[in-house]
């Protein structure tokens, strides 16, 4: 049974790890396209499975490659390096490339039986249209023009968009069998309510065609006046605008008003085009970056804070010119728009045309007698569901719902409207286990902080024709990457997600996607359901709470696993392969292989026996490779701390015990040492197994606890006959910091300190100190998942650039030895010989048996010193 503790850490877990956040890119794309994919494709020259990718998502790639307003590159993380992914033009690269009809996707459900109109052959329309008729539905798309995309063909500059790429893609839906009628306009060519008498559904999802003019100017209908509807309409489907003058004036800031200025350009007979904003500068405007900049080196002229005071006309009653007025802010002090002027300040421009560019609206007279229209001109509809308010067979999509703005938004409704469709005609909720953001823009929790003063990189802009000779036609002006380019640019991407902590440990990747999959499984199903080696093979070793932004324990909670597994099993490790682990250690705390050595007399001699005051605590480990070395510990600080002073216990904190979750018998094995320690009146336990270290700060109350390094550091030094010993060694070591002491920053200061007054050279490696790897012991790995372990411990011992390890950990060293190292522990150059490179590995045991017979070696050289 786990404590409660432990249970709301993995709740805690699971609400906040960001293992399963998405990308801020795939996040915010409302269609939550998988942008990482596609890029980390193009990336790897696998242009083929890009688009697959991509068209998983989006029928338009190559539409929306070119005029998406890209929400998701204004998320993107490289905006904190002033420079964010081009991802639309990546997209624009997998289409053009790599997209073939003969991949297209044309399977669909089984027929249902069911009719469903949409009305609009927009973008929103064509989602809608596509999504029903995959699910089996008889879709009819009424448009009211000659052509199809809606606002994409005609309110979208041919310079943008070629229209044979649009049309193209469009085609996807006749080979799905989406049946189209052209130049129908609802509620005169057919009304509207017979449509939703006849069929089981209607999508409406009709654009913004109506154009606005600010009509409280004086002159505001006279020839040469256009609402930017109305200009790009006719230019799209002429090439002309036959009522266009020489000199157009362009009203608006936004991407609708460099439309319809850079349009006015290429327009027959347009000679020079001016814009005029109310925002007071470039960085203000509501426009693109890059529609600004195309519209300057096209040669628009700019007036930013100013407004129409005037218009003027001619005899004929066509416009002559314009009073300007200089706008002295647009919001008020409460943040409303409330632009205020000073009508003193003005200019005038002479222009023969102006294009209004100041907002659009639905019309909606059509569905006059069945919908209800908003203020804004949108219709009445569930934010969540875009049913009707008015008709439950009827849904919003695009435009119409009001629920969208740009084209990315508008083809997420079309889907969010076909699903709802669906549920509706099937009879089933347009609610239950559904969300908003599965078609909006959501904000993703993952956080990704970044050093960028080590990152370089600059977005790779896309080669477009001379403005000079652009301007002449309505040909694509932007002319797409090369293989080079979009491969540049797509190295740019940083794959952004958490997963730190899977990136480093091993063994959860073996289990588990992240954390947050891990513990939610955990909880749904309950620990004892799970499989119990995950907690075995936990290495303990905390590197991932370290990678972690969030700082998650994690192994807390694979260590109260064990612990619960072993309750319930009489206090036994359960698992069978643990069993000897358990065995060795109850030998390690045997008579037979323990020893005290009092500071003046011997355990039997009583009543003599005076207190020993610091008290070597050897470990288990190092007394099983080296008696030698544990023997010379002992002398060297009775030289230094006083004949007097000095004892040792070879006896075992138990810390196996409690790897392997015997939790009662940790205690048990543990408080045996404890006793003899009080009973021989230690003041100090000095330790070289860092286990022991962390095992005896924890359970030792009337000790304080020392290292062997630190107590040579700080105090007594280095054994005098030691000094210099390594001076002339053709050995450069690299040193292994133990995982069980990372956070004792003391240790691995005074260990290099060792090596540099024994005369050894070494050399640092990254992965050490505060952020050392496990070799693979920690946690019993070892024997509870001997394949896992060796998969650790190599992947320790690449982490070094030298031959030769050193460390202080009994254990580290044998598993080093065993990943192919010389690994030598500090206790064998300090006592042994100059180290060189033709010394074999012939340190330590070869076979369990001998590990017992050195046991009782070093238990017999410290009775040996009893005087």
């Amino acid at each position: 049974m786990l404590k409660q503790e432990i249970i709301e850490n993995m709740k805690e877990i699971v609400e906040n790890c960001m293992g399963e956040e998405t990308a801020a890119c795939v996040a915010t794309c409302p269609m939550h396209t998988n942008v990482k994919e596609y890029v980390r494709l193009i990336r790897e020259g696998k242009g083929e499975e890009a688009i697959k990718v991509i068209r998983e998502k989006l029928f338009l790639p190559g539409t929306l490659g070119r005029i998406c307003a890209h929400p998701c590159e204004k998320q993107c993380k490289w905006n904190e390096g002033k420079s964010p992914m081009a991802i639309a033009s990546l997209k624009r690269y997998a289409a053009d490339n790599f997209d073939r009809v003969e991949d297209w996707d044309l399977n669909t459900k089984e027929n249902n039986g069911k009719k469903v109109a949409v009305i609009g052959g927009g973008p929103s329309g064509l989602q809608a249209a596509l999504d029903l008729r995959k699910e089996g539905c008889d879709v009819t798309v009424f448009e009211k023009l000659p052509v199809r995309g809606g606002m994409l063909r005609v309110g979208v500059p041919a310079y943008r968009l070629p229209r044979a790429v649009l049309e193209h893609e469009i085609s996807y839906l006749d080979r799905l069998g989406v049946h189209f009628e052209l130049n129908c306009e609802i509620g005169k060519d057919k009304a509207f309510r017979d449509i939703v008498r006849e069929f089981d559904s209607v999508v409406v999802a009709v654009g913004k065609h109506q154009g606005r003019v600010d009509r409280s100017l004086q002159n505001h209908d006279a020839k040469g006046i256009f609402s930017a509807a109305g200009f790009l309409k006719e230019a799209a489907m002429t090439e002309q605008v036959k009522e266009a003058g020489k000199v157009v004036l362009v009203v608006g800031g936004g991407d609708v008003a460099m439309d319809c200025a850079r349009t006015a350009l290429r327009v027959p007979g347009v000679e020079k085009v001016y814009s005029i904003c109310l925002e007071d500068s470039f960085n203000s405007m509501a426009s693109s970056d890059h529609e600004i900049k195309g519209s300057i080196a096209e040669g628009i002229k700019f007036n930013h804070a100013q407004a129409i005071k005037n218009i003027h006309v001619d005899e004929n009653g066509r416009v002559s010119g314009v009073t300007l007025k200089k706008c002295l802010s647009m919001f008020d002090a409460q943040g409303r728009f409330a632009p205020s002027f000073d009508d003193e300040d003005t200019k005038e421009l002479e222009v023969d045309t102006i294009v209004f560019a100041i907002g659009q609206g639905v019309e909606g007279g059509f569905a006059a007698d069945v919908l209800t229209q908003r203020p804004n001109s949108t219709f009445n509809c569930d934010k969540q569901t875009l049913q009707s308010a008015d008709n439950e067979k009827v849904f919003l999509a695009g435009d119409a719902s009001g629920e969208s703005v740009i084209a990315i938004q508008a083809i997420a409704t079309g889907r969010r409207a076909a699903q709802s469709v669906i549920r509706f005609l099937n009879g089933e909720s347009l609610t239950e286990g559904r969300e908003l953001k599965d078609t909006w823009t959501y904000e993703t929790k993952l956080q990704m902080p970044t050093d960028w003063s080590t990152i370089t990189g600059q977005r790779e802009d896309m080669a477009e024709r001379d403005p000079a000779e652009r301007i002449k036609s309505f040909e694509e002006v932007a002319l797409g990457y090369t293989a080079e380019e979009a491969q540049r640019e797509a190295d740019r991407c940083r794959q952004c997600e958490c997963k730190l902590c899977m990136k480093e440990c091993i063994m959860l990747n073996d289990y588990t996607e992240c954390p947050k999959t891990l513990f939610r499984e955990y909880l749904e199903k309950g620990v004892d359901a799970m499989d119990h080696m995950i907690a075995y093979s936990c290495n303990e070793c905390s590197q991932c709470t370290l990678k972690c932004p969030k700082g998650f324990d994690l192994k807390s909670n694979f260590t109260a696993m064990k612990e619960a597994y072993a309750q319930e099993n009489e206090g036994m490790v359960p698992l069978e392969i643990l069993k000897d682990s358990d065995a060795a250690q109850e030998k390690e705390c045997g008579d037979e292989f323990c020893t005290r050595l009092d500071a003046s007399a011997a355990p039997a001699e009583e009543e003599k026996k005076q207190k020993t005051k610091y008290v070597f605590v050897p470990g288990c480990t190092v007394s099983a490779y080296s008696p030698e070395g544990v023997e010379n510990v002992v002398k060297h600080l009775k030289d230094s701390l006083g004949q007097e002073n000095v004892g040792a216990l070879l006896q075992c904190c138990g810390k196996v015990t409690r790897f392997i979750g015997e939790n009662q018998k940790f205690e048990e094995r543990n408080k045996k040492a404890i006793d003899i320690l009080d009973d021989m009146g230690a003041e100090v336990i000095i330790t070289v197994c860092p286990s022991c270290y962390k095992v005896f700060k924890e359970t030792a109350k009337n000790q304080r606890v020392i290292s062997y390094w630190d107590l040579m550091h700080d105090l007594i030094g280095i054994p005098a006959a030691s000094k210099g010993i390594g001076q002339g060694s053709d050995v450069v070591f690299n040193i292994h910091d133990s995982c069980v002491t990372r956070d004792v920053t003391s240790h691995h200061e005074s260990v290099r300190w060792v090596l540099d007054q024994l005369g050894y050279k070494w050399e640092e490696i990254e992965r050490n100190g505060k952020n050392t790897r496990c070799c693979g012991v920690g946690g019993m790995v070892c024997t509870s998942n001997p394949e896992l372990y060796e998969r650790v411990y190599t992947r320790r011992a690449n982490d070094f650039n030298q031959d030769n390890i050193v460390t202080y950990c009994g254990s580290c060293r044998g598993t080093m030895q065993a990943a192919g190292k010389d690994a030598v522990h500090m206790l064998d150059l300090i006592f042994g010989k100059t180290y060189t490179k033709d010394q074999a590995q012939t340190r330590g045991y070869k076979s369990e048996e001998e590990m017992w017979e050195k046991r009782l070696e070093t238990k017999e050289r410290l009775d040996n010193l009893r005087k």
